[in-house]
């Protein structure tokens, strides 16, 4: 028996064999259904996927075999990895000086015929095989061997699938605690911004009390403008706050939902007097939806087109309708002053604003829009827009209809 030289790469093949994470892992059924074929279609009575750690040959699957594992001296599989482009056949191991004394030759499993094809990853390196074995001689044809190097493909890429996996739900774990640890920070940071800002109004409140203050113009105004930024500020956090919380508000359960009451309610909270004109279109009468979450879609995009119309009167039109795939398509149109294209696609990011200041004189944060997207993604839908400057805009979005069961 000779025991064969070690890989001329071997230590950047072991890195490359770790980093699949196979190693003593439990069986798979995609794995034991190429060994079971492989056995099948070269009529042997073991087959193997074997690796090639740096003690012992680890059977990922094995048909025929008990053993899980050998010492890596013994293990034929040691000697194809030294010719990764050519697969090793030995049609009798007790002719051959290689292996006439070894134990798995001349005892249990007694290999007498082996073939194996080398499972080469994409960087170049053999991390072990797909071989069978049988305890008689044996040959195999050119089908078989062909039809084996096709299996040995497919273990590769049954490798490498399951290597991305990993990696993906390694890197989902990373974000989902990013995502958590950002949302707490926002939360504790909004709650801890909050309280000074409670002071800063009720100090400018009683500022404006003061009769010194109060009957100086420049006084006056400098306390006007520390109201005004301190507004501005807690319309910053509640936005942040709004957006951070948007996965917990699309979890809520489905009731089913008035139309018109909902549309009616959301108007009210725009303006009192006839400022603004919203009207409703759908030939339904109910929605099937997660209320607290269209509440905020809708009142983010109805707030956005009477705050931002440049007309006298706001006129928005509300239309849904339910779709044959059991999707509601809901339609926000306005009358204001449209959407510049390059901005289109933009307006839906983070802190992105497409007009500087509203009909109030108000500037926007960047958060409504962003918000939106983010409810109706995390929902299943998609929201896109469509606008021509001077025309009006366009707010199209989808939500799966939700059983009451």
């Amino acid at each position: 028996m000779k025991i064969p030289e070690t890989y001329h790469s071997e230590k950047e093949r072991l890195a490359n064999l770790h980093s699949y994470s196979i190693l003593d892992t439990l069986p798979e059924e995609d794995f034991d259904a190429i060994t079971t074929l492989a056995a099948q279609i070269c009529g042997t009575s073991i087959s193997l996927i074997s690796l090639i750690d740096d003690k012992r040959q680890w059977f990922k699957s094995r048909v025929g075999l008990d053993v899980n594992e050998t010492p890596r001296e013994l293990a034929f599989c040691t000697h194809a990895i030294r010719t990764p482009e050519i697969p090793l056949v030995i049609p009798d191991a007790r002719l051959d000086d290689r292996f006439e004394n070894n134990p798995l030759v001349t005892g249990e499993p007694k290999v007498i015929f082996y073939a194996g094809i080398p499972l080469n990853t994409a960087e170049g390196f053999p991390l072990g095989t797909l071989c069978v074995i049988d305890h008689e001689p044996q040959e195999l044809s050119e089908q078989q061997m062909q039809a084996l190097q096709a299996l040995s493909c497919q273990v590769v890429k049954l490798l490498e699938l399951r290597k991305n996996k990993k990696q993906l739900e390694t890197v989902n774990r990373e974000l989902e605690q990013k995502n958590y640890d950002l949302q707490q920070f926002v939360r504790v940071a909004a709650h801890d911004l909050k309280a000074p800002l409670n002071n800063i109004e009720m100090i400018t409140n009683l500022l404006k009390e003061v009769t010194e203050v109060a009957n100086d113009e420049e006084g006056n105004k400098l306390v006007n403008m520390i109201g005004s930024a301190s507004e501005n500020l807690r319309t910053l956090v509640d936005g942040l706050l709004t957006y951070y919380q948007s996965d917990s508000i699309a979890k809520n359960i489905a009731i089913q939902i008035n139309l018109t009451e909902l549309v009616q309610s959301l108007k009210q909270l725009l303006s009192w007097d006839d400022s603004v004109q919203v009207q409703l279109q759908s030939s339904l009468r109910f929605v099937e939806l997660n209320e607290v979450l269209i509440q905020q879609i809708l009142l983010n995009l109805l707030t956005n087109a009477f705050k931002y119309n440049d007309k006298d009167i706001a006129k928005i039109d509300v239309s849904v309708e339910l779709r044959s795939d059991n999707f509601y398509r809901f339609c926000v149109k306005d009358n204001g002053p449209g959407i510049m294209p390059n901005f289109q696609e933009k307006i839906f990011e983070l802190f992105t604003i497409a007009t500087n200041f509203d009909r109030f004189g108000n500037k926007g944060n960047g958060l409504g829009l962003a918000t939106v997207q983010k409810l109706v993604n995390t929902s299943g839908g998609q929201i896109w827009v469509a606008s021509k400057v001077g025309e009006g805009a366009t707010f199209t979005f989808t939500l799966p209809r939700v059983s009451l069961n």
